[in-house]
């Protein structure tokens, strides 16, 4: 018999859910870096969110009607994926905010609480069954986090801090929701209801405002491009994760 190690079938789906979860992360984390250079090159958090949020609407709205999706979703769901996406609103507009405001790794250090809460409040609300062994792996990951920056805080914008918060609770919140009403629907029809209010409210905002400020060069219109690809797909992959292993383990894997 050969001594090879085999993967069973049990330890392949196992790896196939936790990859969605595992592709968010790492599309997360560009995102988040690229995102700085954006605003080093001139752009500001209402101009990018808006630009973003239009190109990401209208690339799902083109895809969900050149592939149509087996079974839509019924009205009550439809309108918890709205909500979702007002959630999400709020949730990209703080974080960028943040790291706009914040050095970049006080700002992720301050929006990752939401693990924690997370857990705290799936457990709560008995969306799902969790150990202290989950607890303590959250806030090993956090605390890990924390010192893996190694930074000093300083004086630091309250805004911007409020805003890493803020982001946090609708980031937590929107998890909730996706596990509890959002469970086997298709991802990519969640993504398109989630990324349109967000979208809309951008779109209003920026005109009654009369504010866009775009780059100022090259390096930060590719890094907005990448910026806006890694955001779209690691929208579309923390619906697919929560929906595989649950709220909880979605936002624990989300600390890579």
């Amino acid at each position: 018999m050969s001594s090879t190690a085999t993967t069973s079938p049990m330890e392949r789906a196992r790896f196939s859910d936790l990859a969605p979860g595992l592709g968010a992360a790492v599309s997360f984390s560009a995102a988040d870096v690229l995102g700085k250079v954006v605003f080093i090159s001139g752009m500001d958090v209402l101009s990018l969110v808006t630009l973003r949020g239009i190109l990401a609407a209208t690339f799902f709205w083109w895809w969900l009607r050149a592939y149509p999706p087996a079974v839509q979703h019924s009205r009550r769901q439809r309108r918890v994926a709205i909500w979702v996406g007002v959630l999400f609103a709020g949730n990209v507009f703080g974080l960028l905010l943040a790291i706009q405001l914040l050095p970049l790794s006080i700002a992720i250090l301050a929006y990752f609480i939401y693990p924690l809460l997370t857990g705290i409040s799936a457990a709560a609300f008995r969306l799902e069954r969790l150990s202290w062994q989950s607890f303590a792996c959250a806030f090993a990951a956090f605390c890990g986090l924390a010192l893996m920056l190694g930074t000093q805080p300083g004086v630091l914008a309250p805004l911007g801090l409020l805003g890493a918060f803020g982001g946090a609770i609708c980031r937590t919140v929107s998890l909730l929701l996706m596990r509890a009403k959002l469970g086997g629907t298709d991802a990519r029809l969640t993504t398109w209801y989630t990324l349109f209010p967000p979208a809309v409210i951008f779109v209003a905002m920026s005109l009654a405002t009369r504010h866009f400020n775009p780059p100022v060069d090259s390096g930060g219109w590719f890094a907005f491009g990448g910026m806006t690809v890694a955001t779209t797909l690691s929208t579309l992959l923390i619906f697919i994760s929560t929906t595989r292993v649950g709220a909880f383990r979605t936002a624990v894997l989300l600390n890579l």
